[in-house]
């Protein structure tokens, strides 16, 4: 790959995540267990759907193929997708939905920090303002996990299946490839690999308040980056991606 080809494929990883995960919050709209949380979950997928469109823009720009935001949100098939395999999982309950929100929170916050000063000022830029989004995602994401887990008995329960059966995509957050490594050399991307140890005192601070345990798991799942996904993308795509292909290119 080339170094343009490299920082397109590193904006598609980043945009996607964000994508993916806006969308699946998406799907909460109308059905979270109290309205504030309808308002908040339906809020917190439209901050990230907002940095996905900062970053497939610049991707379209970059790439010079005439393929903006929306023809890269909506004409890509599956193996053309860049997003962690944990953002596509399905919401299952509200824990298993503050689990996987609240693992993403935490390595975003950290990824987006680092990222505010890249040396390319667009990533810089999108970096700095979307972090002010996710510092508020990553307080709410704590927070559930701490009222569920330190909750009912029921609740606790809930929570603690959540993070053990969410815990083996945790691993893919942290992997770092020829990609990774370019941006890295070029002060455009960050070491995700070197993000583990802060990823990990933030989230065992929170179980700990919790009183939940750190789950303890021998499998993980990766792919993402070499466009292998789970059967539930389709789905989201399907969905996603339906008008635009019943009605192509239509305006309103």
């Amino acid at each position: 790959m080339t170094n343009q080809e490299m920082l397109f494929e590193y904006l598609l990883r980043l945009g996607d995540n964000s994508l993916i995960l806006g969308q699946r919050l998406a799907e909460w709209c109308g059905h979270a267990p109290i309205l504030e949380e309808d308002l908040a979950l339906t809020n917190i997928g439209l901050d990230l759907i907002g940095q996905s469109r900062m970053l497939l823009s610049y991707a379209g720009e970059v790439e010079g193929k005439g393929r903006d935001e929306d023809r890269l949100a909506f004409h890509r098939d599956t193996q053309a997708w860049r997003n962690l395999l944990l953002l596509e999982q399905p919401n299952g309950d509200f824990a298993k939905t503050m689990a996987r929100q609240f693992f993403f929170d935490v390595f975003q916050y950290l990824q987006y920090e680092a990222l505010s000063s890249s040396k390319d000022e667009r990533v810089a830029g999108i970096a700095a303002k979307s972090l002010k989004e996710i510092t508020y995602h990553r307080r709410h994401s704590s927070d559930w996990v701490i009222r569920l887990g330190d909750g009912t008995e029921e609740s606790h329960e809930k929570m603690q299946t959540a993070l053990n059966e969410l815990w083996g995509f945790v691993p893919e957050m942290f992997d770092m490839d020829a990609v990774d490594e370019a941006m890295v050399a070029d002060g455009i991307g960050v070491d995700v690999a070197s993000l583990r140890p802060a990823w990990d005192a933030q989230v065992n601070a929170v179980l700990a308040e919790a009183t939940l345990k750190r789950p303890d798991v021998s499998w993980s799942v990766r792919g993402s980056r070499d466009g292998k996904h789970s059967e539930h993308l389709g789905y989201i795509l399907a969905e996603m991606q339906f008008l635009q292909h019943a009605y192509p290119d239509a305006k309103w």
